[in-house]
């Protein structure tokens, strides 16, 4: 019988074994030694390596200027920023130091950085603590934004993030933390910049991340006994993603639907959609359906978040929306 783990306990996994594995790896930030994180992620990892896990001052700059030095000489730091929000914090450091070491010095200097921060809403943490920020760092030149949506996914791509020597982003949902799936217990990675195609289907597909996946399915299936057949597409690696899959769906099914949470204005779904009207035009038979939140900061208040984010019903709506054409 396959073994069935947590999300949270995946990523758990993949830290440990690349700790065991390369004495290079290190983990740093806030609480993420003795306490094991604010989420319970980094648990067992100082137990049994004190010297590799490293609590630091509530200073996210100082936390990735801490890692870029340490990147820079040749060690694999995994840093964390305990909510993606805060890291405005070190934005400097991450854009202007991680991203482009490899490019100002011509590859003689390479920077093997993970940045693990947790993101996005219906945790009811409001404000500061509920934001999806992958759109703010898609600009960046240098910077892989990997984002899991299975435990799978989760210990297999963050095996593959450290092992990069590129910069990475790791985005973590916070509601995908709980979520349980099989995962060996053995060592095994994922490439990165390969989407997967996590359900087939003939008349429409849907792009979607992260949380959006699952919900994106659960649609798929709602929709199944009506006789509509819809193909769900997660890029895993948000950038640099993997056009020639989406674009074969798109060949296929000729409708499409962008299910992205955070705000429509700039985000993922509208970089997703502007390269299919650019690249494969002539295959469209509808337009280009985007499923995001509202352009609006996530409340606090349960009913309001429920409002801003959008929901499976959303996804719903938007295939057969395009359906009509």
């Amino acid at each position: 019988m396959s073994r069935i783990i947590s999300y949270g306990k995946a990523i758990n996994e993949a830290l440990h074994q690349e700790m065991e594995k390369d004495e290079s790896v290190f983990i740093l930030g806030e609480d993420v030694a003795k306490m094991g994180g604010d989420f319970g992620i980094t648990a067992g990892i100082w137990s049994r390596w004190p010297k590799r896990a490293k609590d630091t001052p509530l200073s996210e700059a100082a936390i990735l200027g801490l890692a870029n030095g340490a990147a820079f000489c040749g060690l694999r730091p995994v840093a964390e920023i305990m909510f993606a929000d805060f890291i405005t914090e070190c934005f400097d450091q991450l854009v202007n130091n991680s991203a482009k070491a490899h490019y100002m010095y011509n590859g003689e200097v390479k920077c093997p950085l993970v940045v693990r921060t947790v993101c996005g809403g219906g945790f009811r943490a409001a404000y500061h603590h509920s934001q999806m920020v992958e759109s703010w760092l898609l600009n960046v030149p240098g910077l892989y934004i990997v984002a899991p949506s299975t435990p799978y996914e989760a210990k297999g791509l963050l095996i593959s993030a450290i092992r990069n020597d590129n910069p990475v982003v790791f985005l973590e949902h916070k509601m995908l933390y709980n979520l349980k799936g099989e995962v060996p217990e053995e060592y095994y990675s994922i490439d990165l910049c390969k989407a997967d195609i996590k359900k087939e289907g003939t008349d429409v597909t849907v792009i979607a991340t992260m949380k959006m996946v699952h919900l994106a399915l659960e649609a798929a299936q709602k929709l199944a006994p009506k006789g509509i057949s819809v193909e769900v597409i997660d890029p895993r690696t948000l950038f640099p993603y993997d056009k020639e899959t989406i674009i074969n769906s798109v060949a296929k099914t000729g409708r499409v639907v962008i299910a992205q949470e955070g705000p429509k204005t700039g985000g993922y779904a509208a970089e997703i959609s502007a390269m299919l009207m650019e690249e494969m035009f002539e295959f469209l038979k509808a337009p280009i359906k985007r499923v995001t939140s509202l352009d609006s900061h996530v409340p606090f208040a349960p009913i309001m978040e429920d409002y801003v984010l959008p929901g499976p019903s959303d996804v719903e709506n938007a295939i057969q929306e395009v359906l009509e054409y």
